[in-house]
């Protein structure tokens, strides 16, 4: 199987070529390129710091969201070491490179023979986590060849995943290589138990855990207060311009009892004045809204990161994005605080979506229409609105604690 490590490499190498030109006219592939090499010399200084490391790698935001929970608990179950967070995307890293939970922040060098090694060899971490979505070849070899404990932490697999294809060999060495797996569901621990990849253990998905503890700490926005007042409202998070026209057609189509908060899931200048235009003087952008907090408007344009997640505890009803595309968003920054939850079709890789559909209190939208009646029916009906509400505030609480177990296993089984 080594010997397809080339192919692997010239594929790397040929999307870092693709990047540098791309980077001349776009700010995002800009970013991703010259950000490593700004950050390079200062994560090759570290080698010569007398301190012990926790290494944690997030591909972009959402991972590091579903991560933060574990960073914190390492923190505290390891005072001593110092943490090094890294991102493969920037949109992880512009946001997040100033987060208190690491003491360093870095984006991580792209994959190769030479490049994983110097990183390794100068970061020198103790243990080493990768959140969910990311397999490297060389990083994985070397860290196994170092003897540093490599954990995989909420992973989710599924037959059809390139591991376990008959010409998956190579990247299921990847696999292999982790000290250990924690995975989120019993399904991902028979497929990879059926693979013979045995040193897995089901904790569930961290997400549960940095969602509640968002709702048990947050504290109020009083400016979001004063936007909804005694109005309902729905909250419509991460959203692309395909999610954008079916709420459209729901802000046109709804009583004037109702307000909209959106919050799009890139936030551009050019955007925000589109949308500001098409509503035509019904709504107001958040950074005007909090300088001066008065005014009768329909639609607050959330222009702003961070804030998405304490905004959902005001809402009646949610939208999340992402389901016209490759996939939904986050819902359960939504669920947690007990409404109805819409999306749009593509949601089945997301266990979360699929188990609340089940149980009548998530909801999957082909198109404005249906969206339009089943947001009726849930008006007209309250009993159904309120097993929405309480079926999916439960359903989150009743399954956070992946975190206390990953650090239950490292305590036991590995590092006192």
């Amino acid at each position: 199987m080594d010997l397809i490590w080339p192919f692997y490499y010239l594929v790397i190498q040929l999307y870092k070529l693709v990047i540098r030109v791309a980077a001349r006219f776009n700010d995002k592939a800009h970013h991703w390129f010259y950000g490593r090499r700004e950050l390079a010399p200062v994560w090759k200084k570290l080698k010569d710091l007398p301190e012990q490391r926790i290494w944690v790698h997030c591909a972009s935001l959402g991972e590091f969201e579903q991560g933060k929970p574990l960073i914190e608990s390492l923190r505290e179950a390891y005072p001593d070491y110092k943490i090094v967070l890294t991102f493969f995307s920037p949109s992880g890293f512009q946001i997040r490179k100033n987060t208190p939970v690491a003491d360093y922040v870095f984006y991580m060098p792209l994959d190769g023979p030479s490049a994983s090694r110097r990183f390794i060899n100068a970061i020198q971490p103790k243990m080493v986590f990768f959140v969910k979505y990311e397999f490297w070849y060389f990083y994985g070899k070397y860290l196994s060849q170092k003897k540093i404990p490599f954990f995989c932490v909420s992973a989710i697999f599924r037959e059809n995943q390139i591991f376990f294809k008959w010409y998956g060999g190579f990247f299921k060495q990847m696999l292999m290589r982790f000290t250990h797996i924690f995975v989120q569901d019993q399904a991902s621990l028979k497929l990879l138990y059926k693979h013979s990849i045995s040193k897995v253990t089901v904790t569930g998905d961290t997400r549960f855990d940095a969602v509640c503890k968002i709702a048990e700490g947050h504290n109020g926005l009083s400016e979001i207060n004063k936007f909804k007042l005694d109005s309902k409202l729905v909250v419509v998070g991460s959203a692309w311009e395909a999610d954008i026209k079916l709420v459209d057609y729901w802000i046109e189509n709804t009583i004037s009892n109702f307000k909209f908060i959106i919050a799009p899931h890139e936030i551009k200048e050019n955007e925000i004045l589109k949308m500001l235009h098409k509503y035509n003087g019904s709504a107001i952008r958040y950074s005007d809204w909090i300088k001066k907090p008065t005014g009768v408007f329909k639609i607050l344009i959330i222009d702003n990161v961070g804030l998405l997640s304490r905004i959902y505890k005001f809402a009646d009803y949610t939208y999340i994005g992402g389901g016209f595309g490759v996939g939904i968003h986050n819902i359960l920054e939504a669920a947690v605080f007990g409404m109805p939850v819409f999306f749009g079709p593509n949601y089945k890789k997301f266990n979360e979506a699929v188990e609340l559909i089940k149980s009548e209190s998530a909801f999957s939208v082909n198109d404005a229409n249906e969206l339009l009646s089943i947001f009726n029916r849930l008006e007209k009906d309250l009993q159904a609105y309120n097993h929405c509400a309480e079926t999916n505030k439960k359903y989150v609480e009743s399954r956070k604690g992946a975190t206390r177990l990953v650090i239950d296993y490292l305590q036991f089984n590995l590092i006192s």
